[in-house]
């Protein structure tokens, strides 16, 4: 989608609030790319004068082009400009890519200014963990994408609310689990922490000696739910038992939602 509009200064979303009737929109057919006529359209729309028509309609297919060869998921002009001398000018750009394509894009990602990113999900990324910062207070670590995703939503169902969704990955080795409870305790807004680890490719009793191995480097000051399920599960509750550490066991998923937002309104 290609949205314009005349209204400068301010940003889209109060413009579709307070002046709706200026932004232009253009949908884009994937599978064929901008056309000229569409980018014509705009330029016409935006009340360029006939002889720039064909200059602007270059710009914005231009920024079609920037779009879609180099992976972004975002490119934004603001403002373009028509000088003294009748050049079409961006003055200021702005563009954000998909971070999964940054391996093909070397131009792009040596660019990339990591005081402007959020500073766990830099951590989280450096260290091969999968995390996402969100606003609750009951922190994850978690194996599998989908996993993470049904915990999140069990926290929610009990009450609660997700500090982040965070998966380690289906080899979450003993280092990693380390990492990962240094990269939840680093967010201040999380009061309890919830472990949930279903061992198939992995080992519940890795999990656990990373869990142990965690605590004795960090202080965890808040409280700790811990479910673990699948592979060698006997060995890895014996390996949390016999730790001595201090922590919540939970049985099933559901249990250990409950669990952590019980502990929470504690």
């Amino acid at each position: 989608m290609v949205v314009a509009s005349t209204e400068g200064g301010m940003s889209v979303e109060e413009i579709s609030k307070e002046k709706p009737e200026t932004i232009i929109r253009s949908k884009i057919e994937v599978a064929v790319g901008m056309q000229n006529f569409q980018a014509r359209e705009l330029a016409f729309g935006l009340g360029i004068e006939p002889d720039l028509i064909r200059r602007a309609s270059d710009t914005i297919i231009g920024c079609y082009k920037a779009f879609s060869e180099l992976d972004a998921t975002m490119v934004e002009v603001n403002p373009l400009v028509i000088s003294k001398q009748k050049q079409i000018l961006a003055l200021d750009c702005k563009m954000s890519f998909d971070n999964n394509a940054m391996f093909r894009r070397s131009q792009v990602s040596e660019l990339r200014d990591k005081t402007q990113e959020d500073s766990k999900e830099i951590f989280a990324s450096d260290r091969g963990l999968n995390y996402v910062s969100l606003d609750g207070n009951i922190g994850n670590i978690i194996n599998g994408a989908g996993l993470a995703m049904a915990s999140m939503d069990m926290i929610k169902l009990a009450g609660g609310a997700p500090a982040n969704f965070l998966d380690v990955g289906g080899g979450a080795t003993p280092e990693k689990i380390v990492k990962a409870f240094k990269l939840v305790t680093m967010d201040e807004k999380v009061k309890v922490i919830l472990v949930n680890i279903f061992a198939g490719i992995n080992r519940c009793d890795w999990v656990a000696e990373g869990i142990v191995d965690a605590l004795k480097k960090i202080e965890i000051k808040v409280p700790l739910v811990i479910r673990l399920a699948g592979t060698n599960v006997e060995k890895g509750n014996k390996i949390l038992k016999e730790s001595k550490i201090n922590y919540i066991e939970a049985n099933t998923l559901e249990d250990a939602a409950n669990k952590a937002v019980a502990a929470l309104n504690k």
